[in-house]
């Protein structure tokens, strides 16, 4: 199988797995003990944060491992939020968001509007999924908070998250950058206050979020702290997940210039590809993209049937649009975009796919599009 789904999750690297099992043997411990399997654990889990904080290029105190990528969005956004709020002063202002956010970033919105009665208000994109900082100068004025993410995850578009953090600035209001989609194949983006990233995007495993706080930044917890000294965390540290994290972080960072020139050259082979099928809309900036992933989307084609299609044929892709089997509604960011939302098919390269695998992909459409529009048809 050619699994070109690493948008979703990468397959663990070897150098998270060549640690994985020596960790599993000295981490699992309590890294909060005094004893010594304990103070190994602690040795174990400082020795991942400072990883992954030369990784990203933030200070070690700034990064504070979670159970999820989710979880580490939630906290971020909401602490930045919750540090904002001051007695007698009411609810703070809104929470300005992109409209194509992950939905992590829109359901910590909603949870913010019922339980600390801060509103929210979206930010629109153009057709290539980008957001245009001059709108902000209208938003800004009061607001408590502006997220905006590094990249899309599902059409690939880069952001301008310095113009965003400089008007931001501007109007003293704190900035959350999910960067979930880029870290690992990109560096950060500057300017934030708190971001959030996921261990499985860049092939560590799963369970391993990393939430970023800014050293100085306004940011307080946002739910119930238990008696452990971390409050951007609860609960019992999965230290060996986090050395592995680390590790593979470390490795992807150190080959992300060569793997992203490769994966760069595929996509733009995959879109000129899929674009000479004919009645498809290859969706995202061509050109200010993250390297590995490509959306595009066929008339008259369900998404859904068409990936259990490509999947028969040894090729696991995704589809972000209508209709799929855990929503069974239309792409949100596909929607704010204006473009199409159904035929859609999210392809994102892992680090050793090849042009074969490219041109496989590209047969198989050629010959299962046609044949699904004729069973409409069409």
């Amino acid at each position: 199988m050619a699994y070109l789904d690493t948008a979703s999750s990468a397959p663990l690297h070897p150098a998270a797995r060549a640690v994985l099992d020596d960790a599993l043997r000295s981490g699992w411990a309590d890294p909060r003990r005094l004893h010594g399997a304990g103070r190994s654990a602690r040795l174990l889990l400082d020795n991942a944060r400072a990883v992954v904080a030369d990784a990203l290029d933030v200070r070690p105190d700034e990064v504070t491992f979670t159970s999820s990528g989710t979880d580490a969005t939630h906290r971020g956004l909401l602490g930045l939020l919750v540090g904002r709020r001051r007695p007698g002063h009411g609810a703070p202002g809104p929470l300005v968001l992109t409209a194509v956010e992950h939905s992590a970033v829109p359901h910590a919105a909603a949870w913010a509007e019922r339980w600390l009665g801060t509103p929210s208000t979206e930010l629109g994109v153009d057709r290539l999924g980008r957001v245009r900082p001059e709108d902000l100068a209208t938003l800004l004025p009061g607001a408590s908070v502006l997220a905006v993410q590094s990249a899309n995850h599902e059409v690939g578009t880069r952001q301008p998250v310095a113009a965003c953090a400089a008007a931001a600035r501007e109007h003293g209001v704190p900035l959350f950058v999910d960067a979930c989609a880029s870290a690992g194949r990109e560096p950060l983006p500057t300017g934030w206050d708190a971001a959030a990233a996921s261990a499985h995007k860049w092939g560590g495993p799963a369970g391993v979020g990393v939430l970023l706080v800014r050293h100085g930044a306004r940011w307080r917890a946002p739910f119930p702290v238990d008696d452990r000294s971390d409050e951007r965390a609860s609960g019992f540290e999965n230290v060996p997940a986090a050395l592995a994290a680390a590790a593979a972080l470390r490795a992807v960072v150190d080959d992300a210039a060569v793997v992203g020139a490769r994966q760069s050259a595929l996509v733009d082979r995959l879109r000129a590809g899929v674009a000479a099928l004919g009645d498809v809309e290859v969706v995202g900036d061509p050109v200010d993209r993250m390297p590995h992933l490509v959306t595009f989307s066929f008339l008259y084609v369900d998404g859904e049937a068409l990936v259990t299609e490509l999947d028969r044929r040894g090729l696991a892709v995704a589809s972000g649009s209508a209709c799929t089997a855990s929503t069974l509604t239309p792409s949100r960011v596909l929607e704010a975009m204006g473009v199409l939302t159904h035929g859609n098919v999210r392809v994102s390269l892992a680090e050793d796919t090849t042009e074969a695998d490219v041109d496989a992909l590209l047969a198989a459409l050629a010959e299962v599009v046609p044949r699904l529009r004729a069973e409409v048809g069409l």
